[in-house]
């Protein structure tokens, strides 16, 4: 992947009040990659994702789309990102066809065929009201709309919470068939990681506001080592018995394990056993470590 990046944040950051929900966010993602965006609740994921699509304005830092600075509100910005969030905001008042009616009428960019043929593959009639649809149907059509669209990044913030899995395995496929065929960039957030670690091949994990780490998936999990040693001599993170680039660390009755992003260097005390890291491992590890302090810098950027 190569060129000018899908999606480039810069100094990222978003308050409300006294309150950042987000802060010096730098990211890049290359064009073609499927992003899990990883935290828990209040970690700021839904913060960075609606500034992506436009639907917020960040109190601090830029965002580009293909090389363009992305103006929040702008119609330039709208059209360049696909949007589906956990609502599933439709009118339960309009028709299918008729909510395809309007995105065609709101979109500069429209696939008329692409939506309606993917709608008839679901078997979602278009004269039925969105409020009779089912929440699968109705994630469906949110899909269909933001894929008309024809926008090179599509994001998607948890849009499949609240649907049963085979449902949400069928959501998910879908979208996989659609970067398949268009290579879109795709940046989605939800809390089954398991899940993502299928889809995705770029991670993003947020927690306390801030990135914590970021990277293509098999690079981050190829640097990343479990250490289990004696408990004895072993202090806080980043000091785990000498041992550099120390994530997160925990302590049991007789044993410490650190996970520990290595580098070029030796290898630790030999008494140290290690074996390699699981993303479920990767992920837990960092939104279990302490929380930044605001004016530093974040942990790791993509």
């Amino acid at each position: 992947m190569t060129g000018v990046p899908a999606l480039h944040v810069e100094g990222l950051g978003k308050r409300y009040g006294q309150t950042w929900a987000l802060r010096d966010c730098t990211l890049t993602i290359p064009v073609g990659a499927t992003v899990a965006v990883v935290g828990p609740n209040g970690a700021g994921k839904t913060t960075l994702l609606e500034a992506v699509a436009g639907l917020v304005r960040p109190t601090e830092g830029t965002i580009r789309v293909l090389g363009e600075t992305a103006r929040p509100g702008s119609s330039e910005a709208l059209a360049q990102v696909g949007f589906v969030g956990q609502q599933q905001p439709l009118y339960k008042g309009f028709t299918v066809r008729e909510l395809l009616k309007m995105g065609r009428a709101l979109n500069r960019e429209w696939d008329q065929l692409l939506a309606e043929g993917w709608l008839a593959e679901l078997g979602i009639p278009l004269d039925r009201k969105a409020g009779r649809l089912s929440g699968g149907q109705r994630a469906q059509v949110a899909l269909a709309l933001a894929l008309a669209k024809r926008s090179p990044l599509l994001v998607l913030d948890e849009p499949t919470a609240s649907l049963d899995p085979l449902v949400r395995r069928q959501f998910m496929g879908e979208v996989m068939a659609a970067v398949a065929e268009d290579e879109i960039t795709v940046l989605m957030s939800s809390h089954v990681v398991s899940e993502l670690g299928r889809l995705c091949d770029w991670l993003v994990v947020l927690a306390h506001g801030r990135l914590q780490v970021a990277g293509p998936i098999d690079e981050l999990i190829d640097e990343h080592r479990l250490f289990t040693g004696p408990r004895a001599g072993v202090a806080a993170a980043g000091d785990a018995d000498g041992i550099p680039g120390v994530v997160n660390v925990e302590h049991g009755d007789r044993y410490t394990r650190a996970l520990v992003r290595v580098g070029p260097g030796p290898e630790p005390h030999p008494r140290w056993q290690s074996q390699p890291v699981g993303l479920d491992d990767l992920v837990l590890a960092y939104l279990a470590a302490p929380a930044p302090t605001y004016g530093t810098a974040p942990a790791c950027s993509g």
